[in-house]
C-alpha cells in the first residue's frame, strides 16, 4: 500500500514535470517570436507611449477638443534614450522577450495547468473550470491591456512634462524605463487575477461575501496602497490604476457572492444525503 502510494505520488510529479517543461517550452518559443521581430516591437509596442500619437493621448486629446478646444496632452517629439553599460541593451533585449514570451504562451500555460488538475475533478466540477480556466488568462489579458493603455501613457506623461528647472536637459534611461513599463504592465495583469483568488477562498470556505463588504473601505485603503506601489510617484497615474482596481473589487464581491451560495447549495445538499 505504500509502494502503490508512493508510485502514485511520483507519477504524479512526473506528470506535473511533463506539464511545467511543455509551458516552459511555450514561454521560449513566445520568446523567440518576440526577440526576432524585437526591433518593431520596441518602437512601435515599447515606444509607443512615448509618442503623442499613441491610442490612449488621441482619445484623450480627441474629447478635450471637443471640450476646451485644445489638447491636454502634448509630449515632446523626441523622447532622447541612454545606455550606459555594455551590455544593456541585450539584457532589456532579453528581459522584454521573456515577458512577451510569457504573456504569448499564458493562454497555452493556463490549459496545460487544468490539463493537470482536470482527472482528479468531477464530471460537473470539470465542466464548471472550463470557464474558470479561460477567465484566468482573460482577466490577465485584461488587466496587461489596462496597464499598458491607461496607466502607463500617463505615468509617462507625468514623466516627461514635470520639470523643477529648465536647464535640466532630459536623458531618459533605458533600464529605469524598462522597469516602469515591467512594473506597471505586468502588475497589473498580476493583480487583475485577484477575482480568481477570491473564488477559491470562496470555495473552501475561507471568505464570505458579508467579510468583503463589511470591510470595503479598508479594502480601498489597501487597493490605494497597491496601485502607489504598481505606479511610479505621481498621483494621477495612481489613481488612474485605483479606479480599475476598485471596480475589480466590486465585481469580486459579486463572484464570492454567487460562489457562496452554490457552496451552500452544495453543503445543504450533502446534509440531505447523509
Amino acid at each position: 500500500m505504500n509502494q502503490g502510494k508512493e508510485m502514485s505520488f511520483w507519477g504524479h510529479i512526473g506528470e506535473l514535470r511533463g506539464h511545467l517543461i511543455r509551458s516552459i517550452i511555450a514561454i521560449v518559443v513566445g520568446a523567440f517570436i518576440v526577440g526576432f521581430n524585437i526591433n518593431w516591437i520596441m518602437d512601435h509596442v515599447f515606444f509607443g507611449p512615448t509618442r503623442n500619437n499613441f491610442p490612449t493621448f488621441r482619445i484623450v486629446n480627441h474629447f478635450s477638443n471637443m471640450v476646451l478646444g485644445h489638447d491636454s496632452i502634448k509630449l515632446p517629439h523626441d523622447f532622447p534614450v541612454r545606455v550606459q553599460k555594455l551590455y544593456q541593451q541585450f539584457n532589456v533585449m532579453m528581459a522584454v522577450s521573456m515577458f512577451g514570451g510569457m504573456v504569448l504562451a499564458f493562454p497555452y500555460i493556463i490549459w496545460e495547468l487544468w490539463r493537470f488538475i482536470s482527472p482528479a475533478l468531477h464530471p460537473k466540477e470539470r465542466k464548471n473550470s472550463v470557464f474558470l480556466i479561460n477567465f484566468v488568462w482573460i482577466l490577465f489579458l485584461a488587466g496587461i491591456l489596462c496597464g499598458y493603455f491607461l496607466i502607463l501613457p500617463f505615468a509617462i506623461n507625468f514623466g516627461v512634462i514635470f520639470k523643477i528647472s529648465d536647464i535640466i536637459v532630459p536623458l531618459y534611461d533605458l533600464s529605469d524605463y524598462t522597469t516602469l513599463f515591467l512594473q506597471v504592465v505586468l502588475g497589473m495583469g498580476v493583480i487583475f487575477l485577484f477575482p480568481v483568488i477570491v473564488y477559491f477562498l470562496t470555495n473552501i470556505g475561507i471568505l464570505t461575501p458579508t467579510f468583503m463588504k463589511t470591510y470595503r473601505r479598508h479594502a480601498i485603503v489597501l487597493i490605494m496602497v497597491v496601485a502607489a506601489i504598481v505606479t511610479p510617484a505621481d498621483v494621477l497615474s495612481m489613481l488612474m490604476a485605483a479606479f480599475p482596481l476598485l471596480l475589480l473589487y466590486e465585481f469580486s464581491i459579486i463572484m464570492s457572492s454567487y460562489t457562496f451560495r452554490k457552496v451552500q447549495k452544495r453543503n445543504e445538499l450533502e446534509a440531505k444525503a447523509k
